[in-house]
C-alpha cells in the first residue's frame, strides 16, 4: 500500500482591481476572500500568507469579491456587507475583526471605545494590534478606527489612503 490519499485543496485564485487610491490584489479560495492589500503593500502581505498557510499554489482568475468591490469603489458602500471572508488570526483578532464589521460606513470608532464594546477596556493596543494585522482590509474596515480625539492614525496602506477611504465613505453613506 501507498502512502494515504489526501484530498488536495482548490488553488488560492489572485484577482486585482484598479482603484482610486492604488491597485488592489485579492486572494480568494472556495467563495472566501482570505487576503486583500493594496499592491504597493503585497510583500508584507504575501509574508503573511506564507507564514499563515505556508507554500500555496496561486492562480490567476476572477473573484466575485473584486465585483463587490468596484461597487463598493463606485458608491454602494453595502456591497462588500456580506462578503465572506477568511482572515486567519487569533481568537481574540477574529473578535476585533467581527466587530470592526459592524461600525457602519461613514462613521469611525476609537480603539479605546472599540476595545470597551468587546468588554476589555484597558486593551485598546491589543485593538490596534489586531486592527494591525487585519489581511483583508477595506472589508474589515480596520481604516475606520481613529485615535481617542478623533485623529487619524495607523493605518497599514497609509494615512492618505484612509483619509480617502473615510471621505468616500461618508459621502456616499449620507446618500
Amino acid at each position: 500500500m501507498g502512502p494515504p490519499v489526501t484530498a488536495r485543496r482548490a488553488p488560492l485564485v489572485r484577482d486585482e482591481l484598479a482603484t482610486p487610491v492604488g491597485r488592489l490584489v485579492l486572494l480568494g479560495r472556495d467563495g472566501r476572500l482570505l487576503l486583500l492589500a493594496f499592491l504597493d503593500g503585497w510583500s508584507r502581505q504575501r509574508r503573511f500568507l506564507h507564514r499563515r498557510l505556508g507554500d500555496v499554489e496561486i492562480a490567476p482568475g476572477r473573484l466575485e469579491a473584486t465585483r463587490h468591490l468596484a461597487d463598493y469603489f463606485d458608491g454602494d458602500l453595502g456591497a462588500i456587507a456580506a462578503l465572506r471572508v477568511d482572515p486567519g488570526g487569533t481568537p481574540f483578532q477574529n473578535r476585533v475583526w467581527r466587530r470592526l464589521r459592524r461600525i457602519p460606513a461613514g462613521t469611525t470608532r476609537a480603539y479605546g471605545e472599540l476595545a470597551a464594546l468587546l468588554g476589555t477596556s484597558r486593551a485598546s493596543r491589543a485593538v490596534g494590534a489586531a486592527a494591525g494585522a487585519n489581511p483583508v482590509s477595506i472589508v474589515i474596515p480596520c481604516h475606520r478606527l481613529v485615535g481617542a480625539d478623533g485623529s487619524l492614525v495607523d493605518y497599514a496602506f497609509g494615512l492618505r489612503r484612509k483619509r480617502w477611504l473615510l471621505t468616500h465613505e461618508a459621502r456616499y453613506a449620507r446618500g
